[in-house]
């Protein structure tokens, strides 16, 4: 008999108090917390029609970055690791989330001095890469090595320029295939995985999610979404505009995983 493992996705409100999120790269924009909500529920439908059991997290009205629960948390097979946040604003956001995905795996913790957000994280095959970033160190990376490599995973800390994660610069849109803006992460690291370079005109547009066979992307990055769809990739397209002013992005929006 087949049997088969389902999809977790953990999302978490968005908080009414997003617009005074941690802002890097980006000037601060009014954000219409309205229209986040709503676009986060367009967002959340999607993964719902990709096969994902949803797990939703109350909004923290004071936490505004929480929605991105990503950053909070790394979760493999063997077990999860919970992040301590680069930004010292959002690492009460982790304290549900471990909560959270207790029930599905054992937990392991970043503890100071080391810093790692969940953006920064690049899972392919055994290999974990982990963005230097301005939220995520070499104490971190560290730790990271030391948690996963007796499960078998290889930890490789690579320099990041002018984006907030490393998720920013790249993410996975097939089993052998990377999306990339090569100005903001050296592609050359990437061995043995094809890669797709983002529009020139499309610097942002290196962010997107792969959930089963399809890749969840923005609907800002036409061009680039163009090229993923002539690589033969299948491609469905939300709005995420608003979260997008809180450098947020299709992967910050979730944590996916096999329930085993």
């Amino acid at each position: 008999m087949l049997v088969t493992t389902r999809l977790v996705a953990i999302t978490r409100a968005v908080s009414p108090k997003i617009g005074q999120c941690e802002l890097t790269h980006l000037e601060r924009q009014a954000i219409d917390a309205r229209l986040a909500q709503a676009q986060h529920g367009q967002y959340e439908a999607c993964l719902a029609g990709l096969g994902c059991e949803l797990h939703r997290l109350p909004a923290e009205p004071d936490l505004p970055d929480s929605v991105f629960v990503e950053d909070t948390a790394v979760v493999l097979d063997e077990l999860a690791i919970i992040t301590r946040p680069g930004a010292a604003s959002r690492r009460p956001e982790t304290e549900s989330v471990a909560r959270a995905l207790e029930p599905f795996r054992r937990l392991a913790f970043v503890r100071p001095p080391g810093t790692l957000d969940g953006g920064d994280l690049l899972h392919a095959g055994r290999v974990l890469t982990i963005g230097l970033s301005g939220r995520s160190n070499q104490a971190g990376i560290e730790q990271m090595r030391r948690l996963v490599e007796p499960y078998g995973y290889r930890v490789e800390g690579v320099p990041l320029a002018g984006c907030l994660h490393l998720k920013s610069a790249v993410t996975q849109v097939a089993e052998d295939m990377l999306l990339i803006n090569r100005e903001w992460v050296d592609g050359r690291i990437f061995q043995g995985l094809k890669l797709i370079d983002v529009d020139p005109e499309e610097p942002l547009a290196a962010n997107a999610l792969l959930v089963g066979g399809t890749v969840i992307y923005p609907a800002d990055y036409p061009r680039t979404r163009r090229r993923l769809e002539e690589a033969g990739i299948s491609v469905q397209t939300v709005d995420v505009s608003e979260l997008a002013k809180a450098e947020g992005g299709v992967t910050c929006c979730s944590l996916i995983f096999r329930e085993l």
